[in-house]
């Protein structure tokens, strides 16, 4: 995690104070993860799949929807359900895209990848498993919810990850590598799917279990759309700028697959502008809602301010 003073500071950062926020939430969700998966017959599938979700990480996309969920009056327990299942689909997305089908990478938050421990088999059947248990969990764990808001979430997930989502992103993706004529509006694509569109979900999903009015929704798209093409911007400047060891995996993965990135078109400088012009478009967006937005709007600063 990125320490507060690394932090830039904006107007709102006296007010909020980001790295209790994250270590409470993260903390949280952590907890809330460990129960969600037990051990059980036969325990290597659960094993894998623990091995994964429980190796880490900023816990940001459930972070966005308890986030989202509380700014549009709702609580963290009708949303906390859903937060795990997000973070069960992006585990999920990172078992196979490390695979050597895919992205062939040995390590992800400085461990070694799924299949590196528990072969590619179990690893392919890991994430089967979590992505099945992500909506299972949603309808079996949600409480205090209308049932259409819930059926509403299950619908949106399945939209962030199937063809529509993650999938199709990464299929463009996996064609482009080696290609030196990607343009920025396939790339726009690819990213669009593959990364906001899961983060998009996150966001939405939380203001939709709270009630949010179509409106209100329209404008949580909005923002996740700003965050997500600025959090793959970063990706791709920190896959430049720093080491595996930041990282925790391989560094500098993007240029010897050859693939076209955003720094590629624009350079490092203009990129990190991009991306804090997206930021400043997504913050705009949750104006209407006063200081209930804080969170999100910080957590927007967080993306384009981390350092792994």
């Amino acid at each position: 995690m990125v320490a507060a003073d690394n932090l830039q500071k904006t107007p709102e950062s006296s007010q909020f104070d980001l790295r209790a926020y994250l270590k409470e939430r993260q903390k949280l969700c952590e907890d809330a993860l460990d129960k969600a998966i037990p051990i059980r017959y036969p325990e290597k599938i659960y094993e894998a799949m623990r091995y994964s979700l429980l190796a880490g990480g900023k816990r940001l996309r459930p972070i966005l929807c308890l986030a989202s969920c509380e700014m549009m009056g709702g609580t963290i327990e009708i949303a906390l359900a859903t937060a795990c299942a997000l973070e069960m689909l992006h585990t999920m997305s990172l078992i196979h895209d490390d695979l050597p089908a895919m992205d062939n990478d040995d390590y992800r938050r400085g461990k070694l990848t799924n299949h590196k421990v528990y072969g590619e088999d179990i690893a392919i059947l890991a994430g089967d498993g979590l992505l099945a248990y992500a909506f299972e969990y949603v309808v079996t764990h949600t409480q205090n919810v209308p049932l259409e808001r819930v059926l509403q979430v299950i619908a949106r997930l399945g939209r962030a990850t199937g063809a529509t989502g993650l999938v199709g992103g990464q299929v463009l993706d996996l064609e482009s590598e080696g290609k030196t004529d990607i343009s920025l509006e396939t790339l726009n694509f690819i990213h669009n799917h593959k990364t906001a569109a899961l983060l998009e979900a996150c966001v939405v999903c939380g203001g939709i279990l709270a009630g949010a009015s179509s409106e209100d929704v329209q404008r949580l798209s909005r923002y996740s759309q700003n965050i997500g093409l600025a959090f793959q911007i970063i990706d791709d400047i920190l896959d430049i700028t720093a080491t595996g060891e930041q990282l925790g995996k391989t560094a500098g993965k993007d240029q010897k697959a050859q693939k076209v990135t955003y720094p590629s078109l624009w350079g490092l400088q203009e990129s990190k502008q991009k991306a804090q012009h997206l930021i400043s478009d997504a913050c705009a967006e949750l104006e209407p809602f006063g200081e209930k937005a804080l969170p999100l709007k910080e957590l927007a600063h967080f993306i384009t301010n981390r350092k792994h």
